[in-house]
Parts: C-alpha cells; structure tokens; sequence
C-alpha cells in the first residue's frame, strides 16, 4: 500500500510512519513538498485545518496513494490568551477527506506577541531556545511541557485519531 505524507517536516512523517506501520504491512512510505494553500502561520482553527486538508489533497494530486496526510500546526487566540493548535486531514484514493484536531496549549506571552507581530511560531521557537529546527523535533509542545510531550507524538495522537475514522469509514461500507 503507498501512504504518501505531504511535508518532509522530520517530526510530522515519522508520526505517519509510527502509526500507519502500527496498523498496517507492507506500506511503501512517499513524502512529498507540497503547498499548504494557507499563510506560513495559519492563525486560526478554521485555516490551520484547511492548511491539512489542502496538503492532503495536494498530496493525492502528487501521487495517487491510497492514503494521503496532511499535517499542520498553527495558533488561536480565545479570551486573549495564544494557543498553539493542529490538524490533520486523511484524503483518500477516492478524494473523500477525514479531519482530526489535536492538543492545544498555552503560548507564553512573549511568544504570542511575536506572533501578532508576524512571525513564524517555528523561528520564534528556535530562538526562544537558542536551538535550530525545534519544528522537526520536540516543537513549541516540547519546550513548552518540559519535554512530557514533543511534536512527534502530538502528530501521532492526530494520525491515530485520521487511522481510526478510516478503519469506522470501511466496517461501515
């Protein structure tokens, strides 16, 4: 089966691979740069879930997998406070699309105004930690949960989450 993952993002394919090999065999991993079709720092629920129904379906465009993923993260702000926030979309062969949201958390202050002001939560990151490519590894959830939960597992609990509704998707049929 080809699974086909639409970033090179390090954090977000092992995600699908840890997953997707959890449930199935004989799976023949693509990873593919596509386009999000939103801003670089989606800044709501509603962007940040079309930014990975985009990649997904951009990713089907790509390769024709029987299984395509896009994952995106971005942040929303409720009562004045920034949380971080992600999504995942699942589009398959057929272009039917399942979505799925994952954890949000509290941004400090400081990095919420850096966000307002226009920059990128992955930069911002890296030099809130004085590390480079935090994104590809532990991400904002990492340094921000003293390392409980990193970036990876995040995406993997939104992967789950895609895998589960298409197992409900074929009993159903």
């Amino acid at each position: 089966m080809k699974v086909a993952i639409g970033t090179h993002n390090r954090a977000k394919v092992k995600a699908v691979q840890n997953v997707v090999n959890t449930y199935f065999d004989d799976i023949e991993f693509l990873e593919v740069d596509v386009p999000s079709n939103v801003s670089s720092q989606p800044f709501s629920d509603e962007e940040t879930r079309q930014g990975a129904i985009n990649r997904a379906l951009n990713t089907l465009e790509a390769t024709g997998a029987e299984l395509n993923f896009g994952l995106e993260g971005g942040v929303r702000e409720i009562d004045g406070i920034m949380y971080c926030c992600n999504w995942g979309a699942l589009a398959l062969k057929n272009g039917q699309v399942l979505t799925a949201a994952g954890a949000q958390f509290m941004l400090p202050e400081e990095i919420a105004k850096k966000l307002r002001a226009g920059k990128e939560l992955g930069p911002i990151m890296d030099e809130y930690t004085n590390e480079k490519d935090t994104r590809h590894h532990k991400g904002a959830i990492g340094v921000l949960t003293a390392n409980l939960v990193d970036r990876k597992e995040m995406f993997e609990h939104i992967v789950t989450l895609l895998i589960g509704q298409y197992f409900f998707l074929k009993k159903e049929k």
